[in-house]
């Protein structure tokens, strides 16, 4: 039996706004094995990426419960969040989210070395000969391309050579074929880690690839349309 990485039990999300509380997930009932490739899917505004902030700890769920390789997220502190998220997830966003006044190499390296690493910089440079990028260590954000900026976010992430992987939308800002060089290269690291991915996407044949698809319908599963890893 698959060992359970992430656990939702009945879990939800309201957010506070200028017109009154808006409740944005639903009861999400959702558990997540070790090593399971697992998208995220529905309409723009059905909740996909809160769903996957309230995964990693980014948003804490309001109600329900939200486990993470047997630790209560919903109990921890920011700060203890923020060490699980160190030391167990790497986290991919859609807009790379790199330091600007940091180069290539800087950015990859820098959580390595908050994270206590001697060999930080070492392990940095591996990382973005991994994902083709060593030849442009030394240059900024600025100095590269929204393919370029999404390699080194995903060399950041897989870095610590986390247990887990989430990425929101990680396509969603590039070409046809930066996305599809990005998708290689995401599962390519995933399997070379063995970690559990989890992925929002609006992209169909990024979701294939997934061995699950959970598709989300104004913050509820859509369990109509959802798609279970083949037996």
């Amino acid at each position: 039996m698959t060992e359970t990485v992430l656990s939702l039990q009945d879990a939800t999300l309201t957010l506070e706004g200028n017109a009154g509380s808006v409740k944005i997930l639903h009861g999400i009932t959702l558990e997540v094995g070790r090593g399971d490739t697992l998208a995220l899917t529905g309409p723009s505004g059905s909740g996909k990426s809160s769903l996957l902030m309230v995964m990693g700890g980014l948003e804490q769920a309001s109600t329900g419960r939200v486990t993470g390789l047997g630790q209560d997220l919903t109990a921890m502190s920011e700060d203890a969040l923020a060490r699980f998220r160190r030391d167990h997830m790497g986290v991919v966003f859609q807009s790379f989210h790199l330091i600007p006044t940091m180069t290539a190499l800087e950015n990859v390296a820098t959580p390595l070395e908050l994270a206590g690493h001697r060999d930080a910089f070492d392990r940095a440079t591996a990382e973005l000969e991994a994902v083709g990028l060593a030849h442009r260590a030394g240059h900024y954000p600025s100095q590269l391309s929204g393919g370029e900026q999404q390699r080194v976010a995903l060399a950041r992430a897989s870095a610590p050579r986390p247990q887990i992987l989430l990425a929101d939308e990680p396509t969603g800002n590039l070409d046809e074929a930066n996305g599809a060089a990005i998708m290689d290269l995401l599962f390519g690291l995933r399997d070379r880690d063995g970690a559990t991915l989890v992925l929002v996407t609006h992209a169909s044949e990024l979701a294939a690839r997934c061995e699950r698809v959970v598709r989300l319908r104004d913050g509820r599963i859509d369990n109509r349309t959802t798609r279970e890893a083949a037996e």
